[in-house]
């Protein structure tokens, strides 16, 4: 045998063995401790969920999922961290629709959600998305809004973080019910919370969640949940549809591994994930955590309901972006 021969099939050989470990790899996966970086601050809807599915992932495999906040970028930070991680199955994208898919319509980012990530599943979907108002504007319908913004456009403030989800579910309303409101950058839940709460805006868009309470009090009202078909664990709180106008913007949340991770380890993520979601424990901590019913979407049917909410969305592109 020549030397080049020679050179050639230990090349051959290597590349197999290389190709056998790896597969052995993916199958045995987990093998250590995986890394979830979520987009966002801790105590939001995205950590809570985030952190509940760690908690039930290391019930099924036995190995612990460490959630680092990384925040920054509207959340741009923390998606090219995993992007240009080792595709190895070791660290891991939490996020939801409002990063992966509304930053491309803003302009934020340059990229579709799956160009330099492979989406494992939608492991949960927040349904507990309400328009809120703060005491001092009165408002508690979608037509005292709109009595209002029609009489007296551009007075009625929405606080909101530019660019983001919220953003979008502002201009939508705005949209379709034929007003103009006051867009306001108050930044994220946490800081929308503040400024209802001290009048500086009349209206957010929020999870349910961490205002449960203040509509107790009365301090906030719940004009209306954006979902087309109620969320019984919201009560009393009527949709924009029960109001006369549709607007379902429940929030997908997505898990993703960078590009190139191996689709034994993706699908083994999406099966964990499906079978967390059967677990009765885990549909009692998203109820109690964020009014949240349980949801989910396996590999390509994710992927299916993330190009249906891209096509969308871009709609409305070029008016996201003229009110950054």
């Amino acid at each position: 045998m020549t030397l080049r021969r020679t050179v050639l099939a230990a090349a051959v050989a290597a590349a197999a063995l290389t190709t056998t470990f790896g597969i052995a790899h993916a199958a045995d996966w987990p093998t250590r401790p995986v890394q979830v970086i979520v987009p966002a601050g801790a105590g939001g809807d995205t950590d809570f969920n985030a952190r509940t599915m760690a908690r039930f992932f290391e019930k099924v495999t036995g190995k612990p999922m460490v959630v680092t906040n990384v925040k920054g970028g509207s959340g741009t930070i923390g998606m090219s961290q995993v992007e240009n991680a080792t595709p190895d199955g070791n660290t891991l994208f939490f996020a939801h629709t409002g990063i992966v898919i509304v930053n491309e319509v803003s302009g934020m980012i340059d990229r579709k959600f799956d160009s330099k990530l492979d989406i494992a599943c939608i492991p949960a979907v927040d349904k507990g998305m309400v328009l809120i108002s703060g005491k001092k504007s009165g408002f508690k319908s979608v037509s005292q809004v709109l009595e209002k913004a029609k009489a007296a456009p551009n007075t009625v403030i929405y606080g909101t973080e530019m660019g983001g989800y919220s953003h979008l579910q502002g201009l939508i309303f705005q949209k379709k019910s034929g007003i103009q409101m006051k867009f306001v950058d108050v930044g994220s839940a946490s800081d929308k919370i503040t400024s209802l709460l001290g009048g500086r805006i009349d209206l957010a868009s929020i999870s349910y969640g961490p205002v449960q309470d203040y509509a107790k009090t009365g301090d906030m009202a719940m004009v209306a949940q954006y979902n087309d078909v109620a969320n019984p664990l919201l009560g009393s709180i009527k949709t924009f549809k029960d109001q006369g106008m549709s607007l379902d913007m429940g929030k997908p949340y997505i898990i993703a591994f960078p590009k190139g991770t191996s689709p034994v380890i993706i699908k083994k993520m999406a099966d964990v994930m499906q079978q967390i979601t059967k677990d009765p424990a885990y549909a009692k901590a998203l109820e109690d955590g964020f009014k949240q019913p349980v949801s989910f979407y396996h590999t390509k049917e994710a992927n299916d309901v993330l190009n249906r909410v891209r096509t969308d969305f871009l709609q409305y592109k070029d008016l996201l972006q003229q009110k950054k």
